[in-house]
């Protein structure tokens, strides 16, 4: 299936709706993670240099101005970190923003320091958008303590076990979000398989009736639906059989009658109107036993079938015989009722030998990459061709009917009586297919057979 059959279903639009929501939603939570991460480290950071800064302003404290110089060469200090006493304060920087002036001052108050000894001026230039603080600090000499301490950006986005845990996190949640949508979705793709299976066989198994309550509800309203199908299909084929039954009777009451009649040639007529009307009645019957067939499907060969078919219509008919031609593979296997199956296309191809003096068959299995066909599924095809005058295109939508006959002038040997296409139609539906006829560019009709695989 391609992507844009796939996209056509709403179980893979409800799936990648879900799942793209998901992933944002996740996405959004790790980046709210990060960006809280920052915060925490931009407060370690700024604890550290406050510590930083008033443990040098107690050093210096024990010091004497002469020797501060030394003291501060001999420092230990983070790589970056300058210090520095001045007679004035820092400079050059803007002030710091108030939050961090605050959290430096809170940080700075919590080292112990002899009473009396606490600094009260403080200059706090920099910033974290500036990657550097300065802190300048009074010292009871008159001097200032500069501390200038380089802070780097955080980069939440590097840690390590960023994209596993996005990754894992979106995993997850898209399989769930999945699963749900399938389960979701599961019944109505229930409803269409045993709709499929009652449009194949009227006799289909009925639905189960569990699951949630509004699954229920359609299943039972399902099976009530197919119950009346079969109700309506069996009480028109019992209609159908008992009127035939019932005729056969008096029909052979007249042919007796009729060999008593001294007219020969109006004996040839009786006759000859009696087995028409035999004819029509064994026609009739057949269309109903069409409707509700029993026979069982099975595995057939669908190209040898067609073959066969051609063969014998070859035999009955050679004045046409070098006109029926076969296009197609040797061998094709479907899933069909093997008389009912040859009955159709029998139909057909003969409708096209009648009426169009040649069939050309041509038999076109499903290509490997092939989207659903209007039937939802993927699909052979029968094309049969003709080379006769063609189906007017006002007749067109009523081929189908029942006893009905594009050309007023067919008769018994040639039209027969209208029911070779409507028993090949219900054949073919009955086994999840159809039929389509049309009149071809260069003259002719098109009958166009479509089989699911």
């Amino acid at each position: 299936m391609t992507w844009h059959g796939l996209l056509r279903s709403q179980a893979a639009r409800i799936g990648l709706v879900v799942v793209i929501g998901l992933a944002a939603i996740d996405g959004a939570g790790l980046i709210y993670a990060g960006m809280d991460r920052m915060e925490l480290v931009r407060l370690a950071q700024a604890r550290a240099i406050g510590n930083m800064v008033i443990s040098i302003y107690r050093t210096l404290l024990l010091t004497s101005p002469a020797d501060q110089q030394q003291t501060i060469a001999a420092l230990k200090t983070p790589k970056g970190v300058q210090v520095a006493v001045t007679p004035d304060p820092p400079g050059g920087y803007t002030l710091a923003p108030a939050p961090i002036a605050r959290l430096l001052r809170a940080d700075m108050s919590l080292v112990p320091l002899p009473p009396g000894q606490r600094p009260h001026q403080f200059v706090m230039l920099g910033g974290f958008g500036q990657h550097l603080i300065i802190v300048g600090v009074h010292l009871p000499d008159g001097n200032w303590l500069d501390v200038a301490a380089p802070v780097p950006a955080p980069h939440p986005w590097t840690m390590p076990n960023f994209l596993p845990a996005f990754l894992l996190t979106a995993l997850l949640s898209s399989i769930l979000a999945l699963w749900g949508v399938w389960r979701m979705v599961r019944p109505v793709q229930v409803l269409s398989a045993a709709a499929d299976r009652l449009g194949r066989d009227v006799n289909a198994p009925p639905l189960p009736q569990g699951g949630p309550i509004e699954m229920a509800r359609a299943a039972a309203a399902f099976n009530l639906m197919a119950e009346r199908i079969r109700r309506f299909v069996s009480d028109r084929t019992f209609l159908i059989s008992a009127i035939g039954h019932d005729l056969r009777t008096p029909i052979t009451r007249l042919k007796l009658r009729a060999e008593f009649v001294d007219d020969e040639e109006m004996r040839h007529r009786l006759l000859s109107d009696i087995e028409e009307l035999e004819a029509m009645v064994n026609a009739t019957m057949a269309f109903g036993r069409d409707v509700a067939s029993s026979e069982p499907v099975t595995a057939i060969d669908l190209a040898v079938l067609v073959q066969t078919i051609l063969d014998e219509a070859s035999d009955a008919r050679p004045e046409v015989a070098e006109k029926l031609i076969y296009h197609g593979p040797e061998h094709l296997r479907v899933q069909a009722r093997s008389l009912a199956m040859k009955r159709a296309i029998s139909n057909l191809i003969g409708n096209a030998i009648n009426y169009g003096g040649a069939a050309y068959v041509r038999l076109e299995p499903p290509a490997p990459h092939q989207d659903a066909s209007p039937l939802g599924t993927r699909a052979v095809r029968i094309i049969i061709d003709d080379e006769g005058p063609g189906i007017p295109p006002e007749e067109l939508p009523r081929v189908f009917d029942p006893f009905y006959r594009a050309e007023a002038s067919r008769n018994r040997e040639t039209g027969g009586f209208g029911l070779g296409l409507p028993i090949a139609r219900n054949i073919l539906r009955a086994h999840g297919g159809d039929v389509m006829l049309s009149n071809r560019p260069q003259g002719g009709a098109k009958a166009v057979i479509v089989l699911p695989v």
